[in-house]
C-alpha cells in the first residue's frame, strides 16, 4: 500500500471515529489531522475539502466489495453487501444522511446498485434486441426505487432486517425485468 493511500486512509479513519459523536457540518480540517497526526498541508495536499474525504471513503470502502455480484444469481447478495456495510458503519452513514454531504451517501448507493442493476440488465437482455437507453431506464428505474428504500431503511433506524426487505423486493421484481426489457424490444420492431 502507497504512503499515500496510507494516509488517505488515516483521515478516513479520523473522519469515521469523529462522526460516531459528532456532527459532519462541526468536524474541521484541524479536528482531523489532530486525530491522526499529520498537518493541515498534508490533508489539503489529498483532498479539497471534508466533503472530497468523504465522498473517497464511500467510493473505496465499499464499491470495489460489490462488483462479482452483478448477475441475476447473485443480485441479492452484493445488495445485501450493502446493507451490511451500513450497519457496520452505521454512524458514519446515519450522520452523512442527516448532512450536507448527503449526496455522496446518495452518490455512492446510486453507484452499487446501478452497477448491480444493470449486471443483471445486461445478463438478461443477452438475445433480446433492446436499445441501450432502454435498458438504462429499466437500470435507473429499479436502481431510485432500491436506494430510496435503503435510505428509507436507515431513517426507520435501521429496525426491518436486511434480508427481509431483500425477500420483498426479489418476489416483486422476479420476472418483471425480463418482462420489460421484451416489451421495449416489442416496442421498436413494429
Amino acid at each position: 500500500m502507497s504512503a499515500s493511500h496510507l494516509t488517505k486512509t488515516a483521515l478516513a479513519h479520523s473522519l469515521k471515529c469523529l462522526m460516531e459523536h459528532m456532527p459532519l457540518n462541526k468536524i474541521t480540517v484541524k479536528h482531523l489531522v489532530d486525530g491522526c497526526g499529520v498537518n493541515r498541508q498534508t490533508f489539503y495536499y489529498h483532498f479539497q475539502d471534508i466533503y472530497a474525504l468523504l465522498g473517497w471513503i464511500y467510493e473505496t470502502e465499499a464499491v470495489e466489495s460489490i462488483h462479482e455480484y452483478r448477475s441475476y444469481d447473485t443480485w441479492t447478495e452484493g445488495f445485501y453487501k450493502i446493507f451490511c456495510y451500513i450497519e457496520n458503519n452505521k454512524a458514519f452513514c446515519c450522520n452523512t444522511l442527516e448532512s450536507l454531504g448527503r449526496s455522496h451517501l446518495d452518490g455512492y448507493l446510486y453507484q452499487v446498485t446501478h452497477d448491480l442493476i444493470m449486471g443483471v440488465i445486461d445478463e438478461l437482455a443477452c438475445g433480446v434486441k433492446v436499445r441501450g437507453e432502454d435498458k438504462e431506464f429499466i437500470a435507473n428505474f429499479y436502481t431510485l426505487a432500491f436506494t430510496g428504500l435503503i435510505i428509507q431503511w436507515m431513517r426507520n433506524d435501521m429496525k426491518e432486517p436486511p434480508k427481509q426487505i431483500i425477500d420483498k423486493l426479489s418476489e416483486l421484481i422476479e420476472g418483471n425485468v425480463v418482462r420489460a426489457l421484451y416489451k421495449y424490444e416489442h416496442k421498436y420492431q413494429h
